[in-house]
């Protein structure tokens, strides 16, 4: 499922996401090599109007949407690759998000999503410390996005996990040098939880 992010904390989520995937049969849509389009008026309005009356703009938005709603709903279990750009997540993951999340597809506000309760694990990298007692703690807008629009009952109801790689850049920046040991047991960390992660998921799938 979705990951982006060409630079080095993306670097070190996809190693970890390598862990998990490695594990079982995986469908691979990268963000960063075919960007999603972001949502358009047209793509909004598509989703209220016949389509026997839509636009080519339209038409074209709904099958973008389509395409990436019968993908999520396809799968068992997901794994999104989601580092931290700025303090929150990248565009180009919130365009996916955007573009899959519509009422009475993926949405049901009564019944609950047709999603609910699959397995979903969220591995963001991120290039500081964020965790209890971090000098950045309280500052990831990341993960607590992402388990509102994942993982609560009346969005799409995931069975959300996070691993969250930390201090990636301090391999390569000399003013990290000293973090360097805390970044190495912060992503072995990460490549442990994915592969325990996986064999769950794999377990719940074929239950």
């Amino acid at each position: 499922m979705p990951t982006h992010g060409p630079r080095p904390p993306a670097a070190s989520g996809r190693s970890a996401a390598v862990s998990m995937v490695q594990q079982g049969r995986v469908v691979h849509r990268d963000l960063a090599t075919s960007p999603v389009p972001h949502l358009t008026a047209a793509g909004v309005s598509a989703r209220i109007t016949d389509p026997g009356r839509h636009t080519a703009e339209q038409a074209t938005a709904a099958a973008i949407q389509d395409e990436l709603i019968d993908e999520f709903l396809g799968a068992a279990a997901y794994l999104f690759t989601v580092p931290m750009y700025n303090y929150s997540m990248p565009s180009l993951f919130k365009a996916w998000l955007d573009q899959i999340m519509v009422d009475g597809r993926t949405l049901d506000f009564t019944n609950g999503s047709p999603a609910a309760g699959r397995p979903a694990v969220v591995i963001s990298a991120r290039g500081g410390g964020y965790g209890p007692r971090a000098p950045n703690h309280g500052l990831d807008h990341v993960v607590p996005a992402l388990e509102t629009i994942l993982g609560h009952s009346h969005t799409l109801g995931l069975d959300m996990t996070t691993v969250t790689p930390e201090l990636t850049p301090a391999p390569h920046t000399p003013a990290m040098a000293p973090l360097i040991p805390l970044h190495e047991a912060s992503l072995a960390s990460a490549h442990e939880q994915a592969q325990h992660l996986a064999r769950t998921a794999a377990e719940r799938a074929a239950a």
